[in-house]
């Protein structure tokens, strides 16, 4: 199905002919900057660019020779799921100088390089715009000293810089995720949960301390990922006298029938002193104080390495191709601009204002001004912050507000992944805004067989980290059984209704909302959160689980790669699913450097099948080994995984031979990502803001009664913004017959795939960053932050 045809403008019009691009990796390393390589690579080479590789950072810049290298298509290939950095990264004092910033600028100029693409953290990219800054200045140095021509001086007169930020810390300001970010997430989670397992046996204490000298924010979200009991970090020291809260919350937690304890803490976390907090002296404190069994474990560089996750492969990808694109639109007039993601959109951004307010975020934590400096991080991190004290710290019951409003939570549709993460916030807001929480059992078949009973607070512990749906979840739609239902709300007097679940659960509350004009007990506000592997929920850009099984495909996807290193040449054609929804193949496929990704929403013919043979032939020809082509599951009747195999298996006979695999529901399993733990827990928060809210104003002369369009609505993230949208307005917006949104935006990303994996195809930049200002405090709505 062909999307609505828009104003388009194709980078086309953006030549790179007889320009040079320079990419280089500096400070630490991150996983993946190599994808980030890979993209700007090809990219420029695609747009007609020469490309060069600056190995070791600053340093093979000040060097020169052997450290400059040009780059071709294949140097890059088989990088993609590489962790670290290929080409290097190296900490380099001599280009601090002024002498080394000179041999840096004769270096470049010798190879024509007057674009450079730096992959680093904040320092780097200081490092980077004060060169561009004196660059006419060396540039005169040199042909005074006679090292260069003056017409270089003309010819070469402005470099341009364009920076991506790769750092795990996730420490600066103006981008919502910095590359690496995620995966760093999960190599701590994976820790935790393996953790969790001998801390539960035991009935131990662990002290986990994650990196972040001058930032918490790992520290943050893998405690709100894992359900830690205690969290410290040096942007919100804890108040005086905090040991003594800490031991009691532990073993208060304990004497709740918790058999273990989980505290993260961030290697720079200190107290209202500025005294530094160990992980030893936690526990002695523990020791001491409560005598419980106590262990200390410092991750350390494990969190830096290993394969990058699936969103850090994707994130680099598209800000590679943005960064290409940025430096062909650049001026002389332009400033150095680092690109960055906000929400689920890349913008540009100043460099310089970006590298300020980062720094201002630590002169206010030298100066105590911690309530500032967490602001200055952003509204993702402050929003982290609050959701983590609002599920971690019960209020004492005298503490509570008295709503007298009872709310059912419950799955619709298939299980996912961050499921029970969406379920276990939405009780644990819900009973700190003073309701009565009642989860439902096996979705609206439970419903309406009355399988419903009030949920407490330590109920749902531990259940962010579990797969699958802890409730239970059918794909029973309610209008069949409305009457029994509307008895079941009427029996347990439920005020309103929160409905975590995929295409299922708003197929469900449309029905609920017709049903309204008969009865009067689903004149409640209801709300959807969407949770589904195939991420066909219309009026979101995301869904819970979508994360977690681009992950699995991605992982499947390397090893049924590396499975024929070193044999011929082979393809894999690999079945995904997703019923009509094209997103985890095409997503999927970036992530995991397929040639190819067919789709329903993209219609093919054997012509096309007969292109993408004979393109891989010639690939294979060259040095490439390895070919991926993925498959949606309903992507075509007649164009089946085993025609597909069948098809290159003949057509690439004496060149390659293919191999077949179905995914099918491993994709479905696991536990969830950080990603989807985050996204799970902070978007059914908010969904249960809302409820309290609505329950607020539709609460007259003792009953709630709530009628309106806006009374029923699905949350969903729309580009920068999680939004409320009633769900009888996003029936235009749905093709009903195959369940997927009309328009989705991950179709952009398509021709991205297609470029990086040498296709010629038109690349839509309509939508492509403009450079914009940084903004302090962004629209309230923004908290969405797609990178948790």
């Amino acid at each position: 199905m062909a999307q609505p045809d828009t104003k388009k403008i194709f980078f086309e019009n953006l030549s790179g002919a007889g320009k040079a691009i320079a990419v280089l990796t500096s400070g630490g390393d991150a996983q993946g900057m190599n994808a980030a390589v890979r993209a700007v690579v090809r990219m420029g080479l695609y747009v007609g660019a020469k490309v060069y590789f600056i190995h070791e950072g600053y340093q093979g810049m000040v060097d020169g020779g052997e450290n400059i290298k040009e780059a071709t298509w294949e140097s890059v290939s088989s990088m993609l799921q590489v962790g670290g950095t290929v080409i290097g990264s190296a900490r380099c004092k001599e280009f601090r100088s002024h002498e080394g910033r000179l041999k840096a600028a004769h270096n470049l100029v010798q190879h024509g390089i007057t674009n450079l693409c730096v992959i680093g953290g904040d320092g780097s990219l200081t490092g980077a715009n004060l060169f561009r800054e004196e660059w006419s200045g060396l540039l005169g140095e040199l042909v005074e000293q006679g090292l260069i021509e003056a017409d270089a001086v003309q010819k070469y007169s402005a470099l341009h810089i364009v920076g991506m930020v790769g750092s795990i810390d996730n420490d600066f300001c103006g981008t919502d995720m910095t590359i690496g970010t995620d995966s760093a997430l999960h190599r701590i989670i994976e820790v935790v949960d393996a953790i969790m397992t001998t801390a539960q046996s035991h009935q131990r204490t662990f002290v986990l301390e994650v990196m972040g000298r001058h930032c918490g924010y790992l520290a943050l979200v893998s405690a709100l990922a894992c359900g830690a009991d205690w969290v410290l970090i040096p942007e919100m020291p804890p108040e005086d006298g905090w040991e003594d809260k800490m031991c009691q919350k532990l073993s208060a937690n304990r004497a709740g029938m918790k058999r273990l304890n989980i505290i993260i803490v961030a290697e720079g976390a200190i107290d209202r002193s500025n005294k530094t907090i160990t992980t030893d002296y936690i526990k002695n404190l523990v020791v001491k104080c409560l005598g419980f069994d106590t262990r200390v474990t410092i991750l350390g560089h494990v969190q830096r390495g290993g394969t990058p996750s699936a969103f850090d492969r994707i994130l680099a990808s598209r800000m590679g191709v943005e960064a290409v694109l940025a430096l062909l639109e650049t001026t002389a007039n332009t400033p150095a601009c680092v690109v960055s993601l906000c929400g689920n959109q890349s913008v540009r951004l100043p460099l310089m204002e970006c590298v300020q307010m980062t720094q201002e975020v630590q002169k206010a934590m030298d100066e105590k001004r911690f309530e500032e400096a967490v602001k200055l991080r952003g509204r993702s991190f402050e929003n982290n912050l609050k959701t983590y004290k609002l599920l971690a710290h019960r209020k004492p019951e005298s503490e509570l507000p008295i709503s007298n409003f009872n709310v059912a939570v419950l799955n619709v549709g298939a299980p996912a992944a961050g499921m029970n993460a969406a379920v276990r916030s939405a009780v644990r807001v819900g009973i700190s805004e003073g309701h009565k929480m009642f989860a439902v059992s096996d979705g609206f078949e439970g419903f309406y067989k009355g399988q419903i009973k009030e949920i407490k607070w330590a109920d749902v512990g531990g259940w962010t980290g579990q797969g699958g749906s802890l409730l239970g979840t059918k794909r029973t739609l309610p209008a069949k059984h409305v009457d029994k239902i509307a008895e079941q709300m009427r029996a347990h007097n439920i005020n309103a209704l929160l409905v975590v679940g995929g295409f299922e659960a708003f197929l469900s509350l449309l029905e609920l909302l017709t049903a309204r004009g008969k009865y009067d007990e689903f004149c409640v506000p209801m709300v959807m959160v969407p949770a589904t592997v195939s991420n066909n929920v219309p009026g979101s850009d995301l869904s819970i689980g979508a994360d977690t099984a681009l992950n699995a495909i991605t992982t499947t996807c390397d090893r049924i790669k590396q499975s024929a290193s070193g044999t011929k040449r082979r393809v894999f054609i690999i079945e995904t699913m997703g019923g009509y929804c094209g997103y985890l193949a095409s997503v999927g496929g970036l992530a995991a450097g397929a040639d190819a990704a067919y789709i329903y929403e993209e219609p093919f013919d054997i012509r096309d099948l007969q292109a993408n043979v004979e393109h891989l032939t010639e690939k294979m020809k060259t040095s490439i080994q390895r070919g991926l082509v993925l498959r949606n599951e309903n992507c075509n009747d007649n164009y089946t995984t085993d025609f597909i195999y069948q098809l290159y298996s003949e057509e690439g006979r004496g060149v390659f031979d293919s191999r077949k695999n179905v995914l099918g529901h491993m994709q479905q399993g696991g536990a969830p990502s950080p990603f989807d733990r985050n996204f799970g827990t902070k978007i059914s928060a908010k969904a249960m803001q809302w409820v309290t809210k609505k329950l607020t104003e539709t609460f007259r002369q003792g009953r709630v009664f709530a009628n309106t369009e806006d009374s029923c609505c699905l949350l969903g993230m729309r580009r920068r913004a999680l939004v409320f949208q009633p769900v009888v307005q996003l029936k235009d917006q749905t093709d009903f017959v195959h369940r997927i949104p009309k328009e989705q935006w991950w179709l952009k990303l398509r021709p991205l795939m297609k470029i990086l994996a040498k296709y010629k195809t038109s690349y839509d930049v309509s939508d492509s960053g403009q450079l914009e200002h940084v903004v302090r405090n962004r629209p309230k709505e923004s908290d969405a932050s797609v990178a948790m």
